[in-house]
C-alpha cells in the first residue's frame, strides 16, 4: 500500500470521518464501517484532502486538461484539489456546475474555467452514479472529454446486480475511477493493527459477502 494511502486512512480515522461499528447503509446492509467525507469539514481538513486527491492523480498519471466538481459536493474538493496540485507545480484550470442556469451576469450553468480538453471529474464517492452521469452530460455537451473520475473511497461492494457503483460507472462511460483508497485498502491498514483484529473480522465477513472482484 502507497504510503499516501496509509496516511490518508489515518487522516480520515482521526476526523472521524472513517469509523468502525455497525451501520445500516442506504442498502439496508450493516455495514461495519462507515466513511463520511462531509465530515472533512474545516479549513485544515480540507486543504490535507486535496492534498491527498493531488496525489492520487498524479500517482494515476493520467493525462488531463482540467479538473471538474459536481455540485455542490464537488465544490469545494475541486477548488481544494487544483490549489493542491498547484502547489506541486501542476497548476489547472478548474471549474464546476450550477444546480440552477443563471440566466443574468456571465450566465450559464458553469463557474470557472470553460469546459474544453480532457476533463478530470473530482467527486467524494460512487453510490448510484448519478453525479457521475450528469457531470459526463455535462461535459460532453460542451463538446469536452471526460476522461476519468476521482473518489476518496471505493467500497468494492455489489451494487443492484454483480458489479459495484464504480465499476459500471467504468463499463457505463469507458472510462477509469481512481481512488484514494478502497476497501483493500483499508483492509491491509487493519491486518497490520493488532487492537483492531475484531473490525477486521467484521470486513472480512462483510467483504465476503457483498464484495466485489
Amino acid at each position: 500500500m502507497s504510503d499516501f494511502k496509509q496516511a490518508f486512512i489515518e487522516f480520515a480515522i482521526e476526523c472521524n470521518v472513517l469509523r468502525f461499528s455497525e451501520f445500516i447503509t442506504k442498502a439496508g446492509r450493516r455495514s461495519p464501517y462507515f466513511f463520511n467525507a462531509g465530515l472533512f469539514n474545516d479549513g485544515g481538513s480540507l486543504r490535507k484532502l486535496g492534498q491527498f486527491y493531488a496525489k492520487a492523480i498524479l500517482a494515476a498519471q493520467i493525462p488531463f486538461s482540467m479538473l471538474f466538481g459536481p455540485a455542490y459536493k464537488g465544490i469545494p474538493l475541486v477548488s481544494a484539489t487544483a490549489i493542491a496540485l498547484a502547489e506541486s507545480g501542476h497548476n489547472y484550470p478548474f471549474c464546476f456546475n450550477r444546480k440552477e442556469i443563471k440566466d443574468h451576469g456571465e450566465g450559464g450553468n458553469t463557474v470557472g474555467s470553460p469546459l474544453a480538453g480532457r476533463v478530470l471529474i473530482i467527486d467524494d464517492v460512487i453510490t448510484a452514479g448519478t453525479s457521475v452521469k450528469e457531470s459526463v452530460a455535462l461535459i460532453q455537451a460542451a463538446k469536452a472529454i471526460p476522461c476519468a473520475v476521482v473518489v476518496a473511497l471505493d467500497r468494492m461492494e455489489k451494487g443492484l446486480g454483480q458489479l459495484s457503483a464504480i465499476q459500471e460507472v467504468e463499463q457505463t462511460y469507458e472510462i477509469p475511477v481512481i481512488s484514494i483508497i478502497n476497501l483493500d485498502n483499508i483492509i491491509d491498514y487493519l491486518a497490520a493493527q493488532k487492537s483492531m483484529a475484531q473490525n477486521l473480522e467484521a470486513i472480512e465477513r462483510y467483504r465476503a459477502q457483498y464484495g466485489v472482484a
